[in-house]
């Protein structure tokens, strides 16, 4: 039990160091249709971690976590970056507040995770945080491919 009160928050910790520095390069680089679709579609390979029963979760648990994702969680990060053409490629431009705006969110849920904790496994834990996740990465991802499109066809 030790192991797992440590080891929980420190990966956590790590995971969100991860993402954010995946965040920063990926703002480096020329904006794909791949590098848009690319990151829901692996990420939804999660979903087979349902088949092993310790990780299953009651319906309404898991649209709960995924409205939660998509309309709370996603928001914010669409909200502080936005693509623009640049010369002949189209970029993402990620606000000053965007490293700010994934601290914060990695802190509520993290803060939100040991709580949780409290009341359901801890395999359940992650696999509620997991749904939560996707939600959020779809909901911005599918924004990210409209004004892709958009800026692709010349609209914008």
């Amino acid at each position: 039990m030790q192991f797992q009160v440590l080891f929980g928050p420190a990966a956590a910790v790590a995971g969100a160091a991860t993402v954010m520095a995946w965040r920063v390069q990926e703002t480096r680089r020329p904006v794909s249709l791949k590098s848009i679709l690319l990151p829901p579609l692996g990420m939804s390979t999660g979903f087979f971690m349902f088949a092993v029963p310790q990780l299953r979760l009651p319906w309404s648990w898991a649209v709960a976590a995924f409205l939660a994702g998509a309309l709370l969680f996603s928001w914010p990060l669409a909200r502080s970056s936005r693509l623009e053409r640049a010369g002949d490629v189209i970029v993402l431009r990620r606000s000053r507040a965007f490293l700010l705006i994934l601290l914060v969110l990695a802190a509520i849920r993290l803060a939100l995770r040991s709580w949780i904790d409290q009341v359901i496994s801890p395999l359940q834990t992650g696999a509620l945080f997991f749904v939560l996740a996707f939600g959020m990465i779809l909901v911005w991802r599918l924004r990210m491919l409209r004004d892709y499109r958009a800026l692709h066809a010349g609209t914008r």
